[in-house]
């Protein structure tokens, strides 16, 4: 059972985890270097918890306490109870349900690791807004995707933003870091996959087209917002592929376009 901890002081260094929660910047650099990532509401630390991330500790408003009692009576981790306002000047912003996660972060699998087993992935590049990121990874669960790749300068999809965006989904679909890119992207191809590149740019097939759905396996390619894939990895792709779109619209956001692709590749995938 934990022990519960009245704490009425800001600065006490055990709520070091949640301290600044609002400095993006300090956060990205911290939490990776530190192995933590935090995890916001209880439906969300439930399932950081069911996906078997260790927890190093619980930041309650009072009211929470008897909501989370089962995770406290569970988990050994220290729980600190403290006011709304405290928990406010100790993360830099009004904790609106109430209950915060320190989690400890596993290891990444290699990439070709990942790969085995899989037949449908994402693979972003450069993909560095945190809710594009939780958007993407809740697409992917949802429809089905087994695996996600990031370029090395993608957002972190643990941070706390990507996961709240997400529902926690980033905790159920797979995922690991290229180290060289594009280069990488050869693994990917040694592994079996078709790299499909998604992009609006002329000479692009639309996505019925290319008939995803009947490959054997399937790496769904997605850039940036605004400048999308870059040439390198476009070079990289087997094929080049688009949504359809009408009234004039060129693109659509990130998020929605993964979520339109997601689920053509994967629907009727053969068996």
């Amino acid at each position: 059972m934990a022990e519960i901890i009245t704490v009425d002081d800001p600065d006490d260094p055990r709520l070091r985890d949640y301290t600044g929660l609002t400095d993006v910047e300090l956060r990205r650099r911290r939490e990776p270097a530190e192995g933590l990532f935090i995890a916001e509401g209880e439906k969300v630390i439930r399932r950081a918890r069911h996906a078997g991330y260790e927890m190093r500790s619980m930041l309650l408003s009072a009211k929470w306490v008897d909501v989370m009692r089962d995770v406290i009576d569970e988990v050994p981790a220290p729980v600190y109870a403290v006011s709304p306002d405290l928990a406010e000047r100790v993360t830099g912003y009004h904790v609106h349900r109430g209950a915060l996660a320190s989690m400890q972060r596993k290891p990444l699998p290699p990439a070709a690791e990942l790969l085995a087993g899989t037949r449908r992935i994402a693979v972003m590049e450069a993909v560095n807004d945190h809710t594009n990121i939780g958007a993407i990874f809740r697409s992917a669960a949802a429809l089905g995707m087994d695996a996600v790749l990031l370029s090395p300068d993608c957002a972190d999809p643990l941070y706390r933003r990507s996961v709240k965006v997400s529902m926690g989904a980033v905790f159920s679909v797979p995922y690991a870091r290229l180290e060289s890119w594009p280069r990488d992207l050869a693994v990917v191809r040694e592994a079996g996959f078709k790299l499909l590149a998604l992009t609006p740019a002329e000479g692009a097939v639309a996505l019925d087209e290319a008939a995803p759905q009947g490959l054997e396996r399937v790496a769904l390619m997605l850039g940036a917002e605004g400048g999308g894939l870059t040439t390198g990895a476009l070079r990289a792709a087997d094929e080049w592929v688009r949504i359809p779109m009408a009234h004039g619209v060129d693109s659509l956001n990130v998020g929605a376009a993964a979520a339109v692709a997601f689920y053509a590749v994967t629907t009727s995938r053969p068996e």
